[in-house]
């Protein structure tokens, strides 16, 4: 049967246009259906949304001809430093410090905005023999045989393919269509995220405050005197502050920001997302299979949610090149069940860990403090826990898909 593409991307966010030249490196045909017109967010002004991308995340990145469009623009994470404490009263005596010296890689990730990594995204999927980019386009029907898989678009266009793949995210149609259920719960907290201007560099410093009401990270971007923050309180609070001008904004923000970097401002948009967990009771289904928050929506608090698409990416570029190279189809169960073993218990896993990190700090318990903060002193005291913990934020550890150790399939 001659079908439009080997793989039909449903979402053209991140992860949709990342699988998409992953796959097209291996010689598959590859159609991207994007429900935003393309320009809209390539042409955005700063904004101060970005993402933390692991070590691994940019050596994908650098195979798959996206990361040498980006280079210059991204800032490195050259220290993590994560306390506990309260508003106004400082961190706890007892904190984390990671120092990217202590391995062997270099910086431990890279802080990029998001206006720029779409861009670069677009700019190499124009470039690439074998990707289609439909862009305002949705996927709104699917319908499985034993050939392949016919996909039904807003406009009417049909489809058709070996494989579609959802990275839809968490309210995934594709998912939804499949048959594949969801479990999750909320947090009760929204993320407040902008970007603030500082008297002082930050040097490359990320910083991570646990607060009773919820984490607020600050995370360097490019230059040296701005910062992008996710900054989570409880809904109704949050949405009181949100709804303050910039002048009160700022004022609620000072006591929990400090005056480490010196006085500070906006610089960006204000923008507000609920939090929550989700996750896909399976990967997979016949001539399906989910990528990124179709599969997994974790918490913020340690950035790996983009990280973690991206590993997705990987390991499923991998499968699916490797059952081609096979002569399999790669549209089979058994096929697609390779990539749900890799993917689902460390997904799973770190989504649960996160999940337990934010009920462990989000709180005001005075025992949970205390055994918390010694036990950031205790890792903190010890350098190969220390070690272990920058390994694995840098997706350094673990079974790495060979894109993300920068080795083309």
């Amino acid at each position: 049967m001659e079908h439009d593409a080997d793989v039909v991307i449903a979402g053209g966010g991140l992860n949709g246009p990342a699988l998409a030249l992953a796959l097209a490196g291996s010689g598959f045909r590859v159609i991207v259906v994007d429900a935003r017109p393309a320009p809209a967010r390539a042409e955005a002004g700063f904004d101060g949304r970005a993402y933390a991308l692991a070590i691994a995340s940019k050596r994908l990145l650098t195979v798959i001809g996206v990361w040498g469009r980006v280079a210059d623009r991204a800032q490195p994470i050259v220290e993590i430093k994560a306390s506990d404490g309260r508003a106004g009263e400082g961190s706890a005596p007892f904190f984390l410090h990671f120092d990217s010296a202590e391995i062997e890689e270099g910086p431990m990730g890279f802080l990029l905005e998001d206006r720029y990594l779409y861009a670069a995204f677009l700019a190499a999927m124009a470039e690439a023999r074998g990707v289609t980019l439909l862009s305002g386009e949705t996927v709104v029907a699917q319908d499985v045989s034993a050939q392949g898989v016919a996909v039904t678009l807003a406009s009417g266009r049909v489809l058709s393919a070996r494989l579609l793949v959802g990275c839809d995210g968490r309210g995934s149609g594709v998912a939804t269509r499949a048959g594949i259920s969801r479990v999750g719960w909320g947090y009760g907290q929204t993320a407040l995220v902008t970007a603030i201007r500082h008297e002082k560099d930050h040097r490359g410093i990320a910083q991570q405050f646990f607060m009773p009401s919820g984490p607020l990270a600050i995370l360097p971007l490019k230059g040296g005197f701005h910062s992008s923050i996710v900054w989570s309180e409880g809904e109704a609070q949050a949405a009181a502050i949100q709804a303050l001008p910039d002048d009160q904004y700022l004022a609620a923000l000072r006591p929990r920001f400090g005056d480490f970097l010196g006085e500070i401002s906006l610089a960006g948009a204000r923008f507000t997302y609920p939090l929550s967990l989700s996750l896909a009771e399976r990967f997979v289904a016949p001539r399906v299979a989910l990528v990124g928050d179709a599969a997994h929506g974790v918490h913020p608090i340690a950035g790996q949610g983009l990280n973690l698409g991206l590993r997705d990416v990987g390991a499923l570029a991998e499968v699916l090149t490797d059952a081609a190279r096979r002569g399999e189809d790669i549209g089979a169960v058994g096929v697609l069940e390779g990539y749900q073993r890799w993917r689902r218990f460390d997904a799973t896993a770190l989504a649960l860990g996160m999940d337990g990190v934010n009920r462990l700090f989000s709180n005001d318990n005075p025992l949970l403090r205390l055994g918390r903060d010694l036990g950031m002193g205790i890792v903190g005291a010890v350098p190969s826990l220390r070690r272990r913990f920058i390994r694995q934020a840098a997706g350094l550890s673990g079974a790495v898909p060979r894109l993300l150790e920068g080795k083309a399939l």
